[in-house]
């Protein structure tokens, strides 16, 4: 990138010192010729005058080539963008998607799922997996390991290369996208808001909702408590991207919206990442009641908040190299292991969050004393917020 913008830069100063240097020379041997003819008698003052106009006119379209020479260029560029996006296919518009889904319990079933942004440039290689109705999955690995791919293709954003990806055992690329993306809930590291009220980008999830219902939402997820001290309540507006809120604030009002839509399906992708530690403990407790009852899929590099999912998967360049409870990758020893102790070893850190990370001073025990406690699934969806 910078590159071509020094190259664009340096070809731009050239052709506009060259325009100048044309002017400027062809002017100085205007006025000398001229002159000279002037003094001799075989050319008038009137002549030269025009003469001089009408090469003024002959020049002035070069400089303004050139003055407009970079603008187009960022018109073509345009031109090309905007003909890009005039070729893509609406998403509901795709023929082979036919068959609506009532109903959606939560069953998500992966078989053999490959795919690649670019042909030729596969970033997941035949991954396999099942999540139950009501389990929590969780996806771990290194950043660039293709978890953001995966999920994308559970929001149907995206389909396989080959392989099939299945929900209720039907082919989600034959699903109707709008009987199926209403049954799905997505809570983001970076929360959009919309310039409105507080009510009114809560109701976005479901607009037919009646104000109780948005109230209760926004109970669950403790937007009430910041809410109802703004003059105007929930009617107060947000700014564009919500930039009135703190980041916590937004979160808040993120999970509201999904309590409120009532998926069958959760898409937790890094939703407490960047938040402080008391933000952090309530919104917890509201995804804790989100979670409740329905298939959700996390994301998460904070390692201590995924430790009660019924699976963890372990991605690593877009295959799953690991799969278990938190208990059982500890005891296996391998990548899940490394990137637990890594993180735990944050801890001697003096400048580490309060509540950050976990006081675990021995791994190994903790796995054992662990495998004696109830079952990891029931525990979590035991939560209430």
């Amino acid at each position: 990138m910078l590159d071509n913008v020094l190259r664009t830069l340096t070809a731009t100063s050239l052709m506009s010192l060259s325009s100048s240097v044309l002017l400027g020379v062809v002017g100085t041997i205007i006025m000398y010729v001229g002159a000279k003819q002037i003094l001799a008698g075989t050319l008038t003052v009137g002549g030269f005058f025009t003469y001089t106009l009408f090469l003024g006119f002959l020049i002035a379209p070069v400089i303004q080539v050139v003055a407009i020479g970079t603008q187009l260029t960022e018109a073509i560029a345009g031109l090309e963008r905007t003909r890009e996006i005039l070729n893509e296919n609406p998403e509901h518009r795709d023929p082979r998607r036919t068959v609506a889904l009532s109903e959606i319990r939560g069953e998500v079933r992966f078989e053999q799922v490959r795919f690649a942004y670019e042909k030729g440039r596969e970033v997941l290689h035949d991954v396999s997996f099942e999540a139950q109705p009501g389990t929590v999955t969780a996806l771990v690995g290194s950043s660039g390991s293709g978890k953001s791919t995966i999920i994308g293709l559970i929001a149907a954003f995206h389909t396989p290369t080959s392989g099939t990806v299945y929900v209720d055992g039907v082919d989600l690329s034959t699903v109707r996208l709008d009987s199926y993306r209403t049954r799905l809930g997505v809570v983001l590291q970076d929360s959009f808001l919309f310039d409105g009220s507080i009510l009114e980008n809560v109701s976005f999830s479901r607009p037919e909702a009646t104000r109780e219902q948005i109230l209760e939402a926004c109970r669950i997820a403790r937007v009430d408590e910041f809410a109802e001290v703004f003059e105007n309540g929930y009617d107060t507006i947000v700014g564009e991207r919500g930039v009135k809120l703190s980041g916590g604030q937004r979160q808040r009002i993120s999970i509201a919206r999904a309590i409120l839509a009532d998926p069958r399906i959760l898409i937790l992708d890094e939703a407490t990442s960047s938040l402080d530690s008391e933000s952090e403990q309530m919104i917890q407790q509201g995804l804790a009641f989100l979670m409740r009852g329905r298939t959700t899929f996390v994301i998460a590099h904070r390692l201590s908040t995924i430790r009660r999912a019924d699976q963890i998967l372990v991605i690593e360049a877009g295959a799953i190299v690991e799969r278990g409870t938190h208990e059982q990758l500890l005891a296996n020893e391998s990548r899940y292991f490394e990137l637990y102790t890594k993180q735990h070893g944050l801890e001697t850190n003096l400048f580490l969050a309060p509540g950050e990370g976990d006081a675990v001073p021995d791994i190994e025990s903790e796995a054992r004393a662990r495998s004696s406690e109830p079952s990891a699934g029931s525990i979590l969806r035991g939560q209430v917020g």
